[in-house]
């Protein structure tokens, strides 16, 4: 188990170290979307260049242990109210000696259907990582997956800083996608002081821009003002769908 958690640690590393995507796919069928109708999203790259992306969802590296449906490059899209918002946070973050670190922003619908998929099944391979403290099946009961995204709307983004001086994430306390307690924004318990001033200091920046948190997870952030709040889009993440002429 310890060389599975040293590959997916790799691969994180590797996603983590692409900022672009380079190919393309069709759209998948899904008669649960809403809409596929890309021309209001943009690039989060193109948009924000000082982001550093790492796409959990192209990678292993995550809660169901795959590369989730839908994820065709390790880019990030996101509609371009959110990226105005978005590019103005990161500007505050380098005021204080940050770049923001991309996890996910923009969901399709078939990577939510991929998830609810993985809640049904028995597989537990990353349950020590993600969820410890949790059996699988509460979680749809206990919220933590859904038939709907907020990131299917396209203007929600998963993030955390990173520190230029020391060339790495701040301490959060807690991993992305870590379903318990220790997500929560206002959790204290053991964390230390720095912890939680790394996560206020998130929070301020994002407050500030625009977006609204999450109450169960400190990386969430929603665009307060966001411009398909009752559609759940279902493009193909890849630049692409968001480059066609």
């Amino acid at each position: 188990m310890f060389k599975k958690f040293l590959k997916l640690i790799a691969a994180s590393a590797a996603i983590a170290a692409l900022s672009a995507c380079s190919s393309s796919a069709p759209a998948t069928d899904n008669e649960n979307a809403s809409d596929k109708d890309a021309s209001d999203f943009v690039s989060l790259s193109e948009a924000v260049p000082d982001a550093i992306l790492e796409i959990r969802y192209y990678s292993t590296y995550n809660f169901v242990g795959d590369r989730i449906d839908g994820y065709e490059e390790p880019c990030a899209l996101i509609t371009k109210e959110a990226a105005n918002a978005l590019k103005a946070a990161a500007q505050d973050a380098e005021e204080l000696g940050y770049r923001l670190k991309i996890y996910d922003a923009y969901r399709p619908q078939t990577a939510v259907n991929n998830f609810i998929e993985w809640a049904e099944n028995d597989d537990t391979e990353m349950k020590e990582y993600f969820y410890p403290e949790l059996d699988k099946s509460v979680l749809f009961e206990q919220g933590y997956i859904a038939d709907k995204s907020g990131h299917s709307r396209g203007s929600t983004v998963d993030l955390t800083l990173f520190d230029m001086d020391k060339g790495k994430e701040v301490d959060m306390g807690g991993t992305f996608d870590y379903f318990g307690e220790l997500s929560h924004p206002d959790y204290t318990g053991d964390l230390t002081d720095e912890q939680i001033a790394n996560r206020n200091t998130l929070r301020d920046i994002m407050l500030k821009n625009g977006f609204k948190p999450l109450d169960t997870e400190w990386w969430h952030f929603t665009l307060e003002n966001e411009p398909y709040p009752d559609t759940y889009f279902d493009f193909p993440v890849n630049e692409d769908s968001v480059n066609a002429e």
